[in-house]
């Protein structure tokens, strides 16, 4: 039964069918003593329906998200025929205003989930998210991207056996679905257990907004609404199936200096394909990074300089595939 009822009241004020209302998150200041406000951007039809909630910026510095989100504003997919959708376009707003993936307490406010309301900074905004906002929401998608240089592929990451899930995921229709298992501490764990359905979109790299990652990202979310009968846009964007992948790991340097990528994100590579090239910077050496295995890239190290042990690449890994030294079993970072 969806959780839209008549009355919705959301961090202390009533929100009425047909109604939109931007509300705020107060919970800090900076050291200034300037109030530190957190919109969260509410829009209610008189029809009732699910209450979805669409979130980004829970690291800072991944603003491909908060470009999705805030597409689906100005664009006014906000807005339901059906149901409510609540959009909080930057939930760190600490880490975007400093270009930084952690708190001001340098926690990573996906690992402090549930939180506390005596904690960290990082912990009682966790907290108040889940107590202010996760309570009145059927559905969730929370948008994210690859850490420092490291260039996600449009996928959807869902825990594996979840039928609900994987059939939001088919619907969102990214170019892959990934199956991660939760990490302790997430807002995706927090939402499992709060028995949230999540969706967890992860496009592109930090301090980058890349169109095509964030068209992805708004098509998906156009034909998820569609499919919840929230809204009837005539022209729902069609898409390719998405491709399933139920292991992955990283290949890594096996040296420092230059790395020269070869260009197969996204791509199916066989095993033996050469991924790129490290060389050093005075002509010394020069040593190829080759595919461990057959597998789709789903996540590659764009940096122009590396370290020996750097996570260059997010390969996919077929059940009959042997995994090589070099390689390492790893879901990668959300």
């Amino acid at each position: 039964m969806s959780k839209n009822q008549k009355k919705l009241t959301l961090l202390g004020e009533e929100i009425l069918p047909g109604q939109s209302k931007t509300l705020y998150l107060e919970l800090a200041r900076l050291p200034t003593a300037t109030k530190l406000k957190i919109p969260v951007i509410v829009c209610r039809s008189k029809k009732p329906g699910p209450t979805v909630l669409f979130s980004a910026g829970i690291h800072g510095d991944e603003i491909n998200g908060v470009e999705i989100v805030r597409q689906l504003i100005v664009r006014k997919l906000n807005k339901p025929d059906a149901g409510t959708i609540i959009c909080i376009p930057v939930i760190n707003i600490f880490g975007f205003v400093n270009q930084s993936r952690e708190f001001p307490d340098g926690r990573d406010l996906n690992r402090v989930f549930p939180g506390s309301k005596k904690g960290s900074m990082a912990g009682r905004f966790a907290y108040y998210i889940l107590k202010e906002i996760l309570p009145v929401v059927d559905f969730a998608v929370d948008f994210h991207a690859g850490g420092a240089k490291r260039f996600n592929a449009a996928q959807i990451r869902i825990v594996p056996g979840d039928p609900q899930l994987l059939e939001l995921a088919h619907v969102f229709a990214a170019p892959f679905i990934l199956y991660s298992k939760n990490i302790s501490g997430s807002f995706r764990t927090a939402a499992e257990k709060a028995k949230v359905p999540m969706l967890l979109f992860e496009g592109g790299m930090s301090l980058d907004i890349n169109p095509q990652i964030v068209h992805c990202g708004v098509n998906g979310v156009i034909r998820l609404l569609n499919f919840w009968q929230m809204r009837k846009d005539k022209d729902v964007p069609i898409a390719s199936e998405a491709t399933i992948l139920e292991r992955s790991g990283w290949v890594r340097a096996k040296a420092s200096g230059f790395c020269h990528d070869r260009g197969f994100l996204g791509k199916f590579v066989q095993k033996g394909t050469v991924l790129c090239e490290i060389t050093d910077p005075f002509g010394k050496f020069v040593q190829a990074i080759k595919a461990p295995h057959h597998g789709y890239v789903i996540n590659a190290n764009l940096g122009s300089i590396v370290y020996e042990g750097d996570a260059l690449y997010h390969l996919s890994i077929e059940k009959s595939a042997a995994v090589e030294s070099q390689f390492y079993k790893n879901d990668g970072q959300e």
